[in-house]
């Protein structure tokens, strides 16, 4: 586990139900903060976080973030004809030139475990992030994925992002019991997926970042069904609790839950009040609401 993160998976076969009508074209990771989709920012914390190997898990019907990240030679030769450099510039650095895409198709919706087991042949065995574009964690500094690829390479150990949640809205995460090892770090002991609040072990919510070896994918092909039919990946990582340390990482940032639409509204605000062209005409809005 202590080797350099280079290869981060995104899981984005999701219908985007929550969207609806809009996702019955456009996929939800597609769905803009500003002018950046929800993707480019997940993107952006991976290559922060030292990745040159992106993985989307994708379904047959999802074209629009492959072609996202593909090149656009009409709209390019279009700029560069008419002299926008800078907008030129924009279109061909959503990643950059030494970073690969590579998209893998899941057949069948089975669950975030089978997901990630859809990356494995990519991966093989070596530690790797996941990052859920529907999290879009914000802060000044070092990114949230970074954060965590660092601490697991000191701990030759794996690493999920947690947060505290209220105890009424356990039902909705993975949720870990773990002893703390410092201000940020707790060893995980338990973890179990969406309990009911009274009989969950804490209210320390997994978000949706990941840093774990390639051990997992194992885990995950003997991992039965679980909570809502489908194979769950807390179950694979409680299975790992008995072979090696796995921590909960408290990061530092901002999270917007973006499967959401008003976590879709709140990123949205957020940006814009960063945004200095923006931050005067935003805030006089809010103020007039």
């Amino acid at each position: 586990m202590n080797r350099p993160l280079r290869k981060v998976v995104f899981p984005v076969a999701g219908l985007g139900t929550r969207f609806l009508p809009a996702t019955k074209v456009v996929a939800k990771e597609m769905l803009p903060i500003l002018d950046k989709p929800l993707i480019q920012y997940a993107v952006d914390e991976a290559v922060d976080a030292g990745a040159d190997t992106l993985i989307f898990v994708t379904n047959r019907y999802k074209h629009a973030i492959a072609d996202y990240f593909d090149t656009a030679y009409e709209l390019e030769t279009k700029l560069e004809r008419s002299g926008k450099k800078e907008l030129l510039a924009l279109v061909q650095n959503v990643i950059p030139k030494h970073v690969r895409c590579v998209f893998v198709t899941q057949a069948e919706a089975l669950g975030l475990g089978h997901a990630v087991l859809c990356a494995k042949p990519v991966i093989g065995d070596e530690p790797f992030g996941v990052v859920l574009p529907d999290d879009l964690i914000w802060n000044k500094g070092v990114g949230a994925l970074r954060q965590m690829a660092e601490f697991a390479a000191s701990e030759n150990a794996g690493a999920i992002a947690v947060e505290e949640v209220p105890r009424s809205e356990t039902n909705k995460y993975g949720i870990v019991d773990a002893t703390p090892t410092s201000d940020r770090a707790a060893l995980i002991k338990h973890v179990v997926e969406k309990p009911k609040p009274e009989v969950a072990p804490s209210n320390l919510a997994i978000v949706g970042r990941y840093v774990l070896p390639g051990r997992i994918f194992e885990l995950l092909e003997s991992t039965k069904p679980g909570a809502g039919g489908e194979i769950q990946l807390t179950d694979a990582i409680a299975a790992l609790l008995a072979e090696q340390k796995v921590y909960a990482y408290r990061f530092d940032g901002t999270r917007f839950d973006c499967g959401s639409k008003l976590g879709l509204v709140k990123a949205t605000l957020h940006f814009a009040l960063q945004d200095p062209t923006l931050a005067a005409a935003t805030r006089e809005f809010i103020t007039a609401v």
